[in-house]
């Protein structure tokens, strides 16, 4: 009986329409759920999907929602304690995305309207790169954290003073040799696994070459002790809320070495408004992140963005200009 029931060209069509009719609600129910930027729903059911795919599926499945402008669109309200200007360039916030989610450039459109208030792309090179192999991605999920393989061995070595200083003096040397009348600024990026003398041998190169800003700070090649995830055996960068007070640390030493006469981008385990608000504090004009948005999901930009600026406000500050480098003046 059974048999001629499933056989039935009526059943078949029956349970077609109703796996349509199913799977149509279940899109409608998740559309509905993101266009209200639902963070229960995120939390519950979008973030652990993707946490269950391995973790370069999930990048790359993240950067095409974006590219097709698939995330919820953050409702911020237009708030002037936010707004900040540097290097003659206006950000509605201080929030961005890092370098490395975006390699192509294909989602720009759509990380803005998840709230960034700006957006790094890269890497981009001047010719392809096969990039290392599979797998090279690695989340440490107990330790908020992800590890990246290098593809550029011998890059650190870089940012010795003598090499530096002829790095330096090229890229200058090529970007005022373009034909256009902007000359874009050139930040210089640095590991956080540098010793003091490192830290002074290049603020004393960005000083001297008069370098537009810092990016403090890259990813880090050691392991704390803190870990507790296997995978932090693999080999690549680790960033995330390991690297997050590693990177303060560093934020206020070049803030230091700099005198404040260098804007500094600070990077490095921004979960939260108060991570971003300690950047600040210690001397970033401008804080990005990366490894937040694996675990929390896109709407993460606007909460961190509405809770710093409500710590500006509980502080007294009426810009963020205001608060930039405040722990490291207390010294």
């Amino acid at each position: 009986m059974f048999k001629r029931l499933f056989a039935s060209k009526n059943f078949k069509k029956k349970l077609g329409d109703l796996i349509k009719v199913a799977t149509g609600g279940t899109l409608v129910f998740a559309g509905i759920n993101i266009y209200y930027q639902n963070e229960k729903f995120y939390n519950s059911w979008v973030m652990p999907l993707l946490l269950s795919l391995d973790a370069e599926t999930a990048h790359t499945l993240a950067v095409k929602a974006a590219q097709y402008r698939l995330v919820p669109e953050a409702k911020l309200r237009e708030s002037h304690l936010l707004r900040s200007k540097l290097l003659n360039l206006n950000f509605r916030t201080p929030i961005g995305l890092a370098a490395g989610f975006d390699k192509h450039g294909e989602a720009v459109e759509g990380l803005w309207k998840m709230g960034f208030g700006f957006v790094e792309v890269g890497s981009v090179t001047p010719e392809a790169q096969p990039g290392n192999p599979q797998p090279r991605v690695f989340r440490l999920t107990s330790d908020s954290a992800v590890i990246n393989s290098p593809n550029t061995p011998g890059l650190r070595n870089l940012q010795s003073q003598e090499h530096l200083e002829k790095l330096i003096e090229a890229v200058i040397s090529a970007r005022d040799s373009l034909p256009a009348t902007h000359r874009p600024p050139l930040f210089l990026k640095i590991a956080p696994d540098l010793t003091d003398a490192d830290m002074q041998d290049i603020a004393t190169v960005v000083l001297q070459k008069k370098v537009d800003g810092l990016i403090v700070t890259n990813t880090t090649v050691t392991r704390p002790s803190s870990l507790t995830s296997p995978e932090q055996r693999e080999v690549g960068g680790l960033s995330g809320q390991p690297l997050k007070d590693l990177s303060t640390r560093m934020v206020k030493e070049m803030y230091c070495l700099t005198k404040g006469q260098v804007p500094i981008i600070g990077v490095g385990g921004v979960a939260c408004g108060s991570d971003a608000y300690e950047k600040i504090r210690a001397g970033a004009s401008l804080v990005q992140l990366y490894t937040g948005l694996v675990y929390h999901g896109p709407m993460l930009v606007a909460r961190i963005t509405e809770e710093l600026e409500l710590l500006l406000r509980q502080d007294g500050f009426n810009s963020v200009a205001e608060a930039v480098g405040a722990d490291a003046h207390t010294q």
